[in-house]
């Protein structure tokens, strides 16, 4: 039988869609998910959101595609801010394909100075999600700088500002749904971590793939990129940012681990990294925001995908993600709170109001996530049965989600 296209395939319709064009019948395909069949027939028919992050990752590899085929890129048509961010995607790409630190770059571009300023402007964009304004800049600059690597008079300063340039473009490709291209960009920063020599700029470039695998699905590879990041960096734990990187790369491990089916390992790691932000105490180092508040954010999310949403509410109730004076940490605290308590099935009207905060925080970002949209839709589903309010379906229709 061969499923009909809608206009807006839900997830489960493009999970419908790969199993039906492969012949598989439910129990076969939930089988090879290591799921059972009344889990993914609920995820088909849209009766249980696929907003799990790992649950994907797992329903992906049995369809032999990857998550972000089945999360799809969908983006309100109303929001051109979200729709130019998207635009931009093709531009960053050729721009990060033709970043080759072998070949001589572009002749001459803009005095360092001046590509300075703009990264801080980029990077003042990223933290607060704003996907178009960074989609705009990400091409010259990248060109900027790699000429400015081969032709400036300051070429240690080049790199180091084209690492932080190529960390974002991957940051930014991840969150707009686009894994392959974040990998790309990962793997241009770690070219030119390698060009600097410098051994938490390294480190930096492997969190950068490592979260870039997972966006993939690949939590083996994160998982093995995050830790041997930690153990080559630990000889350098005396550098300035060396401490908050490992950190940050323990948390990777965390989240990876948890991908692999072993939450002992995950909540190990996590231990691990709070440890560490108990002595670092909140940081701004390489733009992470290693710290307790964002260790805890980082927890959230690992325990709402990992099916203890309970848990997860639990953190958030102890966590202040005002500590965090910036966007993109805290969209994440509000859309995998959300997450958790839509899960709880009790906590709906919390988790509406969370999204709602979430949208306010970060609009672009939460309007081209595929993970808010399956909980607001399983919310709006619910809300025909219970009291739901406008806010919510405002909420959707904004979206596009009905």
């Amino acid at each position: 039988m061969t499923p009909r296209p809608t206009a807006d395939p839900t997830v489960g319709d493009r999970i419908r869609d790969r199993r039906l064009r492969r012949g598989w019948s439910i129990r076969y395909a939930a089988s090879r998910a290591g799921v059972s069949h009344a889990t993914w027939s609920r995820i088909e028919r849209g009766l249980q959101a696929a907003d799990n992050r790992f649950m994907l990752a797992d329903l992906a590899t049995a369809l032999d595609c990857s998550p972000a085929e089945l999360a799809g890129t969908a983006v309100p048509a109303g929001d051109r801010d979200a729709v130019a961010a998207h635009a931009a995607v093709n531009a960053v790409r050729r721009a990060l394909v033709d970043l080759d630190l072998s070949a001589p770059g572009p002749s001459e571009g803009p005095p360092l100075a001046e590509l300075a300023r703009t990264v801080a402007l980029l990077d003042t964009l990223r933290q607060a999600c704003d996907y178009a304004g960074a989609g705009r800049l990400l091409p010259p600059l990248l060109r900027g700088l790699h000429a400015a690597v081969h032709t400036g008079t300051d070429r240690a300063e080049a790199l180091r500002l084209l690492c932080d340039v190529t960390f974002i473009a991957s940051s930014v490709l991840r969150n707009l749904g686009h894994p392959a291209e974040s990998w790309l960009g990962a793997e241009r920063c770690r070219d030119v971590a390698e060009a600097a020599e410098d051994p938490v700029l390294l480190g930096y470039a492997a969190y950068a793939r490592a979260c870039a695998a997972n966006a993939c699905g690949s939590y083996d590879r994160g998982y093995l990129l995050a830790e041997r990041a930690v153990d080559a960096l630990r000889p350098h734990a005396a550098r300035p940012g060396a401490p908050e990187m490992i950190g940050s790369l323990q948390l990777n491990c965390a989240y990876a681990s948890r991908g692999r089916k072993r939450p002992d390992d995950s909540r190990a790691w996590s231990d691990e990294a709070a440890a560490l932000a108990g002595r670092t105490g909140e940081t701004t180092t390489l733009g992470l925001f290693f710290g307790p508040t964002n260790v805890n954010i980082w927890r959230i999310g690992i325990e709402t995908d990992g099916d203890d949403p309970g848990l997860a509410a639990s953190i958030a109730r102890d966590t202040d993600p005002a500590a965090l004076p910036i966007g993109f940490r805290q969209v994440f605290f509000y859309t995998d709170t959300a997450r958790a308590l839509a899960r709880l099935r009790d906590r709906d009207r919390e988790a509406i109001r969370l999204l709602l905060v979430a949208e306010r925080v970060a609009p672009q970002h939460v309007h081209t996530s595929s993970l808010v949209r399956e909980t607001a839709r399983a919310l709006l589903e619910r809300s025909r049965r219970i009291a739901g309010g406008g806010e919510l379906r405002a909420f959707c229709g904004r979206l596009q989600v009905g």
